[in-house]
């Protein structure tokens, strides 16, 4: 039975009740209630786009006229200079701030009013601790502009700890200081692209639940990238979560499919439940960011995980409810298919994010 039992049942309570004090009921309340397809709300826990200027907000419509009703938009990784992080969160907010059919939430509260608003809600993310410029201070700055989520490294290793492909070599001072001080003002830990010993102390180190915001499962297709059993245990075991991606490269069997990311849902599922499952597409609408030099995109990307011959292609956000549907053909509940798509990261932000 794919729709096996959770062994976080209390963490799943303790949200129910948050979200009920919400004025909303996970299991049916005010902003989810009603038909089959009305019942689920779209959580989409991480745009794929790098910051190319304020024109960016307009991509966001690609997930708007498809019904995501939840967003995280990264706002800086670590290939690029940690002012681009800040300037990015300047330009997106002032472009959010003009748009009447989204808004950028600071609590799960203004998510669900955003939806009662019929508004898509925003946070931020920033991919690797190198925006914080070695200043664990920057943590708490980050976190009043909006940024909700924050992963140890980008591929690469940084001054915070180790990249999926580098020699990881796990976190450093620098690096458990900031999981003190994110669990503290309320950011939740991000292990996706980092190395497998820096997410595991990390998971271990960090009193709140840890998620991977977009990652797949090795298991099904190996990837450096792709993270393994004992890593999907881990994060299940702090009470978070795994979002499957929709990248070919991530995926498997060539060109994207939603049958593909079906099975990396199923499979964790089945290794974990259904409450430590959900969806971080990494969908990038743009025609590219900003440029990095031919040195350091092979170092970021090396050849021997990225070769030219693949292509990079994305499944976009309009396939989600087919994710449903083809979750339903496979016995999923109705109650596990609306955690997979929102209410297991919701639980999280219930859990983690200041209110």
């Amino acid at each position: 039975m794919t729709d096996r039992v959770s062994d976080y049942r209390p963490a799943r309570r303790t949200f129910l009740k948050v979200a009920l004090a919400a004025g909303v009921s996970a299991l049916g309340g005010s902003a989810i209630a009603g038909t089959r397809s009305e019942q689920i709300k779209y959580w989409d826990n991480h745009a794929g786009f790098a910051y190319a200027g304020p024109r960016d907000v307009d991509l966001l419509d690609r997930w708007r006229s498809a019904g995501v009703n939840y967003l995280s938009i990264n706002v800086g990784y670590d290939p690029v200079p940690w002012s681009t992080t800040i300037r990015a969160i300047a330009d997106y907010a002032r472009g959010i701030e003009v748009r009447s059919d989204m808004v950028l939430c600071s609590t799960l509260s203004q998510v669900i009013a955003a939806w009662h608003a019929g508004q898509m809600a925003l946070t931020f993310d920033i991919e690797g601790m190198g925006s914080l410029n070695g200043d664990v201070s920057m943590v708490e700055l980050y976190y009043r502009l909006g940024v909700r989520q924050m992963l140890i490294a980008y591929n690469l290793n940084n001054d915070a700890g180790g990249g999926c492909h580098d020699q990881d070599t796990g976190l450093t001072d620098f690096g458990r200081a900031v999981v003190r001080e994110m669990n503290r003002v309320g950011m939740v830990v991000d292990c996706a692209h980092s190395g497998i010993k820096s997410g595991l102390e990390a998971m271990k180190l960090s009193t709140k639940p840890c998620i991977f915001s977009h990652a797949n499962a090795r298991a099904l297709h190996e990837h450096e990238r792709n993270i393994t059993d004992e890593q999907i245990k881990a994060v299940a075991a702090t009470g978070g979560v795994v979002g499957v991606n929709g990248l070919s490269i991530f995926l498997g069997d060539g060109a994207p499919k939603v049958a593909s990311l079906v099975a990396h849902i199923d499979y964790m599922a089945k290794l974990v439940g259904t409450d430590h499952v959900g969806i971080g597409l990494d969908y990038d609408p743009s025609t590219g960011g900003p440029e990095l030099d031919a040195a350091a995109s092979a170092k970021y990307w090396p050849a021997r995980q990225y070769p030219s011959s693949i292509k990079d292609d994305f499944l976009p956000p309009s396939i989600l409810p087919q994710v449903g549907e083809e979750l339903r053909s496979l016995g999923y509940k109705e109650s596990s298919i609306r955690a997979i798509m929102s209410e297991n990261f919701m639980r999280v932000a219930s859990q983690v994010w200041a209110r």
